[in-house]
């Protein structure tokens, strides 16, 4: 629709109902870094996506992930269901519109299981992106929070030039033309890309480096012998090419919509290449990971989804340490305020329940991560942590029972609060649950596979897994604290150092389990405060961009990936700013290493697991103000090297 009272500015309504998030905030280069061109995110409520203005449908990708649209002034919007989500092929998806239809703001064009995609893909967060950019006058955003489809407006453009209610008929008729070279070359074959075609497979290594090649709706995806062996400059020199990186074992190279299919056309016509899926893709892409990449990954699969509660979990804590532990005098809030005695003790009830329960939730998630019914690992979960077995403290105090199995004495030993043997068992359960459903006939499934099943994996849980992964987390939690004990400024110092690049490879996930673990068995971890200072390092680096840089794409980019970066959030900053100019990402492993040092040396120690941002304090025990003087110098030292390096960069 048509503003006339904004100087013919045109409304782009939301085409989801949802909560709103910024571009930047996108877990995804290509839209986080604007490769496609700016815009918005919706995490939608509900699944339907409406056409959000008036015009023509330019393409939809068979999977019926994704939805581009040109409006009747020329404004070209990408609607992105979800992120992977092309990996469905199409599952959960219908499409009520086809290319070329003629659509209104608020007609259907896409309905989707939400459920089914927050389950399957990557995320359900949608981008919603104007493509051409370059071709608009005005383009704002709405700073509503929430939107609904088809109402809430979410942009107001306006096309250079475009001044219809203004122009005389003839003028506007004088301008048609200029359009038609664009319309031209959208039109002609793919053979208009051969040479580019070329000049992409040369720059991935060769025909020799593909191992399997497809594309989405916006960019190429290569699987590839070596990375190694990619001329990154050759395809940042192609006005083609918008971008490129590597995620999940693929080379992706950003083309856009409506470009990215001729080219690759061009790609299987020029160079013989063979088509492939995306499941091609992705697993020849899943072959060159090694086994400790392939184990970190099935780690984040694992405890991702659950990061929610348990993050939540230590914000609540945090709140509770401040209102029973002597802070900013002699006396806690509760010692002077005995009133407020019962709503610590509440609060501690819902905040320690994640970790109590801390078993259920990994159980869920590691069974469905591995093929079985989550409800069964749930119930794995807590069986591990009934009340009638006997916690770990009492047990080694030799206050705990045992079952007689037949002369063979087992303990009954409660795994509160640990990783490995539900871990374990998940897999041991999922692995038992799809033999047998492959063997029992479906009428009796329910009477047989469920039980058979658990009741196994328990007995196994108790008489094997459950002591031989209990030991072996105690060697890895009393490893970790050896090292940390006998020289606390060299591994905070280390850690500091070497967070952030693990950030980037995604081994760091493999340090969350490592800190669940140290909580549930000493209750406190040293760790996690140093990932909350590395946080904190690369949001004063990009900060110290934002204010040194010219540019102002550059400069809106590092402060809303900065904010984000201050409560927690890195990628935006990291792999959008940071990382392109590498020294600020040097100043802030800098930085970080010198906090940790300083930490870990004043033993400071976090209960549980916050936000790894500015409200980390609320989740420190013990060394508080310790903490804030890290949080102190990992603001300046990353900050002042990376400003004045960067003001003589930016002259």
């Amino acid at each position: 629709m048509i503003d006339k009272e904004r100087n013919d500015r045109e409304m782009i309504v939301a085409p989801l109902s949802g909560v709103i998030k910024n571009i930047e905030d996108v877990p995804d280069p290509t839209f986080a870094q604007k490769m496609m061109g700016d815009g918005m995110a919706i995490e939608p409520t509900e699944g339907k996506v409406v056409a959000p203005v008036a015009g023509e449908i330019v393409q939809i990708f068979p999977t019926k992930h994704a939805v581009g649209l040109r409006s009747e002034s020329g404004i070209e919007v990408l609607i992105h269901i979800g992120l992977e989500t092309v990996a469905l092929d199409g599952e959960g998806f219908e499409a009520h519109v086809k290319q070329g239809d003629k659509v209104k703001a608020g007609d259907p064009l896409v309905t989707f299981d939400l459920e089914f995609i927050k389950e399957k893909a990557a995320s359900h967060i949608t981008p919603v992106v104007i493509t051409n950019g370059d071709a608009l006058e005005v383009f704002k955003k709405t700073e509503e929070e929430n939107v609904t489809a088809g109402e809430s407006p979410l942009f107001q453009a306006k096309v250079k030039g475009d001044q219809d209610s203004e122009k005389p008929e003839d003028e506007g008729a004088e301008e048609k033309p200029a359009e038609q070279p664009q319309a031209q070359a959208s039109n002609q074959s793919g053979g208009q890309y051969n040479d580019e075609a070329k000049v992409i497979v040369d720059a991935v290594g060769g025909l020799d480096n593909i191992m399997a090649a497809t594309h989405c709706v916006t960019r190429l995806r290569f699987a590839l012998s070596d990375e190694e062996k990619v001329d990154e400059e050759k395809l940042k020199n192609m006005d083609l090419v918008k971008g490129q990186f590597a995620a999940n074992g693929q080379y992706q190279v950003v083309i856009g919509q409506g470009t990215v299919d001729k080219v690759y056309k061009a790609m299987v016509k020029e160079t013989g290449i063979e088509e492939a899926s995306k499941e091609d893709v992705k697993a020849a892409g899943g072959q060159q990971q090694n086994a400790l990449q392939r184990g970190v990954k099935v780690l984040a699969d694992i405890f991702i989804p659950i990061l929610p509660a348990i993050v939540t979990a230590g914000l609540l804590l945090g709140i509770n340490n401040i209102l029973v532990n002597p802070i900013f005098t002699d006396e806690s809030i509760i010692e002077m305020f005995p009133s407020w005695s019962g709503i610590a003790d509440m609060i501690n009830i819902i905040a320690n329940t994640a970790f109590t329960f801390l078993p259920a939730l990994i159980g869920w998630s590691a069974v469905k991560r591995f093929g079985g019914n989550p409800l069964l690992g749930i119930v794995l979960g807590l069986i591990m942590v009934h009340p009638d077995l006997t916690p770990a403290g009492d047990f080694a105090q030799g206050k705990g029972e045992t079952w007689n199995l037949f002369g063979f004495q087992v303990n009954q030993l409660s795994y509160q609060g640990q990783v490995l043997p539900v871990l374990v068992a998940g897999w041991v359960l999922a692995r038992i649950q799809v033999w047998l459903e492959k063997r029992v006939m479906d009428s009796l499934q329910l009477l047989i596979v469920p039980p058979v099943a658990l009741l196994v994996t328990g007995f196994l849980a108790f008489i094997i897994i459950g002591p031989v992964t209990y030991t072996v987390g105690t060697w890895i939690t009393d490893g970790v604290v050896w090292v940390f004990e006998v020289a606390p400024i060299i591994g905070g110092l280390l850690y500091g150092f070497l967070y952030a690049p693990l950030v980037i490879t995604g081994m760091h996930h493999t340090f969350l389990a490592v800190d669940l673990q140290l909580i549930g068995s000493t209750g406190t971890t040293f760790l996690w405060p140093i990932v909350a200072l590395s946080n904190v390092a690369q949001g004063a680096a990009v900060f110290a961009i934002m204010l040194a840089a010219k540019d102002e794409k550059v400069k809106g980019l590092a402060g809303t990936s900065g904010i984000s970066a201050m409560l927690g959030i890195t990628e935006p900053a990291m792999f959008g700013v940071n990382l392109q100019y590498k020294y600020p990402f040097y100043a802030a492993i800098s930085g970080t290493a010198i906090a940790g040092a300083f930490i870990t040396f004043q033993d400071v120690l976090a209960s549980s697991i916050g936000i790894g941002g500015l409200p980390a304090p609320l989740s420190i025990q013990s060394g508080v103000w310790s903490f804030i003087i890290g949080i102190v110098i990992v603001l300046m030292i990353p900050f002042v090297i990376t400003y004045f390096i960067a003001r003589r960069k930016f002259r």
